[in-house]
């Protein structure tokens, strides 16, 4: 527990001083101490932050002249984005700052996902924004553990509105701050994706016998930020092996599903060259909000809403060709092992004879597909069961097993779980 987080606060002091000041005061009296960085290009703010516009400017590699200079407003604060990330990540670095909430319109808020993304998963990021929530941020663009809130009634001026929303961010951040238990790496982490536990069914038998072997197993939730929260990880390096099962999310993307995690899905485990033991699991699915009429494309396709946010309609045969294409280009660009296991028996639950989304011609479409798809290096391992069956898990424990046993795979620490 941090007793006197430091919070960094984030905001363009020429323009909204009123508010930041008001923020500055709320942190400490919740008990924290605010740390201002200023991000304005053009004016300077009524106070003295601890970090100027100068220095987010040199922190870029460059000065608040040649910024301001350029006479394009997103050209300054992409700027000045790059340089506040550096900064931010340099202070978290060294102990500087515990925590970082940032105030902004479209700009801010723009220039604020950047820095969230730029520090890592524990450390408490706020964002107080006018497009908080709004389809306006790509998923991309979202750190996994970032908080919003709307910044209603700051369209100009400081007003009760405003200090409800700001005292209860400034409330938030420093509570969190305090009270973040950070992750403790006693052992390698392996990341692993699904959809739900009705869909795919495989982690219920996959994590125990991966944690009895040493590890630490965290199951992401395939419906667009789970697999940002994922590929955002493998980008740090963070997994020693990532068992990427559920790629429905990318079969959204490339059918024009906003329930989607960006167009690097499937890439940043590979780019980073952990091993990767892939699946195709749901890719016969595109998600859409329940709340919208059904896609035209898919007027005529088997539908299935799973709740009012959530809707599914299967995809045909060449659409599922497609996306097998897809994975393979995605697999053979990656610089560490993978391989992929292939269940010719269906890839859900939902795909089975008797159940609702049952398209036996798609799924053999797919698998032919996928055979001519995956390549070398890549491993490609096809079984004629389920990939809810014990031979799914069966044959991904041994290749699991044997990359460990090879030093692909670092082992694992049995010790540390009798500890937990």
């Amino acid at each position: 527990m941090t007793k006197t987080p430091r919070i960094l606060v984030i905001g363009t002091g020429d323009t909204k001083a009123d508010e930041l000041l008001f923020m500055r005061d709320c942190i400490a009296k919740a008990g924290g101490v605010p740390v201002m960085m200023d991000v304005s290009v053009l004016g300077e703010p009524p106070y003295r932050p601890e970090y100027d516009k100068h220095a987010v400017a040199a922190a870029a590699g460059t000065t608040i002249d040649a910024v301001a200079a350029s006479g394009d407003e997103n050209a300054a604060m992409t700027a000045m984005a790059l340089g506040a990330s550096r900064l931010a990540s340099q202070l978290q670095e060294a102990g500087e700052i515990d925590a970082f909430i940032a105030l902004g319109g479209t700009m801010g808020t723009d220039l604020a996902l950047d820095v969230a993304l730029a520090l890592p998963l524990g450390v408490p990021k706020f964002v107080v924004s006018t497009v908080a929530y709004s389809h306006l941020i790509p998923p991309e663009r979202i750190a996994p553990d970032l908080m919003m809130i709307l910044w209603a009634g700051g369209l100009y001026g400081i007003n009760g509105a405003c200090k409800s929303v700001l005292s209860q961010a400034c409330g938030a951040v420093v509570g969190a701050a305090r009270h973040v238990v950070k992750p403790v790496k006693n052992r390698p982490v392996i990341g692993m994706s699904s959809l739900g536990k009705s869909c795919l069914t495989y982690m219920v038998s996959l994590k125990p016998e991966l944690e009895r072997r040493g590890y630490e197993v965290i199951v992401f939730h395939t419906t667009g930020m789970g697999g940002r929260a994922m590929e955002s990880i493998a980008a740090r390096n963070g997994f020693a092996a990532v068992m990427d099962f559920s790629l429905q999310e990318l079969a959204n993307y490339l059918n024009g599903s906003v329930v989607n995690s960006g167009p690097d899905r499937l890439e940043n485990a590979g780019r980073a060259g952990i091993p990767q033991i892939v699946a195709p699991g749901a890719i016969d699915m595109v998600d859409f909000p329940t709340w919208l009429p059904v896609p035209e494309v898919f007027a005529d396709r088997p539908y299935h809403a799973h709740n009012r946010l959530l809707a599914s309609v299967t995809c045909g045969a060449e659409a599922r060709r497609r996306i097998a294409r897809a994975i393979g280009d995605k697999l053979a660009a990656a610089t560490g092992p993978v391989a992929c296991v292939l269940p010719s028996g269906g890839i859900q639950q939902w795909d089975q004879e008797g159940e609702p989304l049952h398209d036996p011609d798609g799924l053999v479409a797919f698998v032919d597909e996928m055979r001519s798809a995956i390549r070398e290096p890549a491993e490609l391992h096809e079984i004629e069961g389920h990939i809810n069956s014990e031979a799914f898990v069966s044959t991904v424990l041994a290749i699991f097993d044997r990359w460990v046993a090879a030093g692909i795979v670092p082992a694992g620490n049995p010790a540390a779980v009798a500890a937990a």
